[in-house]
């Protein structure tokens, strides 16, 4: 037997065992990032403010979304989706949680500081081995604070470089889909992501009448909510809104297009959405179904069963942030994020059964507190309410105030457009005052309505003693779960909510003018230049 104690042999000894030591690292290495790659992909789509049921997979013939319809064909289709709060900050707020907004103290509010304590989904996948990325609007408006010293990125990094010419003046500039390519691109090989497409489309500003530029025809619309006048200055509105969705529609479309492309799309999760109803009166800001009702369709071509299935559970955005960590193997125990209230969707993927899944899943809670300026000592107007066996109840805790902000501010949680002025200047002329109120006026304590037969939310059943019981049973049931989620409202504590400072200066700085005497113009409506040689067509609909 050779001495092995000889220098040379020493040497070979230990190139030998180094060299397989080498080899199970490297099986290691690979056994985990195949395990990595198992992990599904996330690619949230998020419109911003738009209504149950306007994208075409419901029936709408007004709009055209092909994406949204085919994430709904090859996945599933969600027939009770809702947002707990129907604004643009604590909707997402409540997506990336997984709390309700009056269990996120600031970040329930509408512009607000974000407090350091709610972690966001898409940061806990970034710890746990994600790239995590966005385009243009990802939780906002706000300040998230920072972290380690730096900007917290709730959504993940920004990639806003690419730029493009778009259809109308009002559509954004930002080419969404080549953003998209640069983090696909920037992306390490087998590691998975979770991307967020921020579209602001459609929310307002439009290009007024573009739509009709576009080839669209106000004969199209088949019918005009009756809370609104039906003339051809509203129809024309809802077809700008409409043409802004769809451009949002095209877009992600050219996402799916480049998963598919890269073989990526078999195991991402792609959730499409938007975060609130449609910027127009009586939906975004409010409580009816107009403003907390959304669209949401959800595939994912691995770990769907059964996809096309149409659901009728009553999911909320509470759930998406337990459905993204279940899917991606993480336990809500090994994260750093406050107690969800939400419960996962996965369920819902795993099963083969249409319409009601899961018999608990019979009932949502909206609410809101305080959103943009507009009231004496800016405060905010509080709501709560429940979904459930078809009626919506809602609670108004100060029914002294304006639920859109005050007159002589121009109710700013409204947003300005072409339905908002022709209401208003019906009123100012005279002719028709019913479609203000309902819109701007002030309202009763409670509100019940009977959304299986009146989807508008027009006849209130709480002015009618029959239903005191089925008002009686949804208040009782309200107040039980928002005193379990420890809602500061059910302690005497609401007045947390509009002592929140706003993260945006200006924002002190227009309600400072207000209180110190310089009343802005009553029919301030933040016109554009259409509106201010806006055509209304007298031939309105009366209520």
């Amino acid at each position: 037997m050779k001495n092995v104690n000889s220098p040379r042999l020493l040497f070979q000894f230990l190139l030998i065992c180094s060299g397989v030591l080498l080899l199970i690292l490297s099986s290691c290495s690979e056994e985990k990032e195949v395990s990595d790659f198992t992990r599904p992909n996330i690619l949230i789509l998020m419109a911003d403010e738009v209504s149950f049921p306007h994208m075409s997979a419901y029936g709408t013939t007004w709009v055209n979304t092909p994406t949204f319809d085919r994430v709904a064909t090859e996945g599933l289709l969600f027939l009770n989706a809702y947002t707990p709060n129907a604004k643009c900050a604590p909707s997402r707020a409540i997506f990336l949680t997984g709390r309700n907004s009056w269990q996120l103290e600031e970040a329930g509010n509408h512009m607000p500081y974000f407090p350091e304590k709610y972690v966001s989904f898409m940061e806990v996948l970034k710890d746990a081995g994600y790239f995590t990325g966005h385009t243009l609007k990802g939780w906002s408006p706000g300040n998230p604070g920072t972290k380690d010293g730096k900007r917290r990125e709730l959504t993940g990094k920004a990639y806003n470089d690419r730029k493009l010419v778009p259809p109308t003046s009002e559509i954004s500039n930002m080419d969404y889909a080549s953003n998209f390519k640069d983090f696909l691109n920037d992306k390490p090989k087998k590691q998975p992501f979770s991307f967020w497409f921020g579209s602001i489309e459609p929310h307002r500003a439009y290009e007024f009448g573009s739509s009709i530029t576009q080839g669209k025809n106000p004969e199209e619309i088949t019918s005009v909510p009756a809370f609104w006048p039906d003339n051809d200055s509203v129809r024309i509105d809802l077809l700008d809104y409409a043409l802004e969705l769809e451009y949002f529609d095209k877009q992600a479309g050219l996402m799916l297009a480049e998963l598919e492309k890269m073989g990526e799309l078999e195991n991402t999760i792609v959730i499409i959405t938007a975060d609130n109803g449609m910027p127009f009166p009586r939906a975004k800001g409010q409580a009816y179904e107009f403003s907390n009702h959304l669209p949401l369709a959800i595939m994912w071509p691995k770990g769907i069963n059964k996809p096309g299935r149409k659901i009728k559970d009553f999911v909320s955005f509470l759930d998406i942030a337990p459905t993204v960590l279940e899917a991606a193997g993480l336990s809500i125990e090994d994260t750093s994020m406050q107690p969800i209230t939400g419960q996962s969707l996965v369920e819902i993927f795993e099963s083969e059964k249409e319409g009601q899944i899961n018999p608990n899943r019979n009932h949502v809670l909206i609410g809101k507190e305080r959103h943009d300026v507009g009231r004496p000592n800016d405060v905010g107007y509080p709501i709560r309410g429940i979904i459930k066996d078809g009626y919506l109840y809602i609670k108004y805790f100060e029914t002294e105030r304006w639920p859109s902000g005050n007159p002589e501010t121009g109710y700013l949680n409204t947003d300005g457009g072409a339905t908002k002025s022709v209401i208003l200047n019906l009123r100012r002329s005279g002719e028709n005052s019913s479609f203000w109120q309902l819109n701007f006026g002030k309202r009763m304590q409670e509100e019940l309505y009977d959304i299986s037969k009146d989807p508008e939310c027009l006849e209130n059943l709480a002015l009618k003693p029959e239903f005191n019981h089925i008002l009686s049973s949804l208040s009782n049931q309200l107040t039980k779960e928002l005193t379990e989620q420890n809602d500061p409202r059910m302690f005497g504590q609401g007045e947390l909510f509009d002592n929140y400072p706003y993260s945006n200066k200006a924002d002190s700085a227009f309600y400072s003018r207000y209180m110190n005497g310089e009343k802005m113009n009553a029919g301030w409506v933040n016109p554009s230049d259409f509106e201010k040689n806006l055509s209304i067509n007298s031939k309105s609909t009366t209520l």
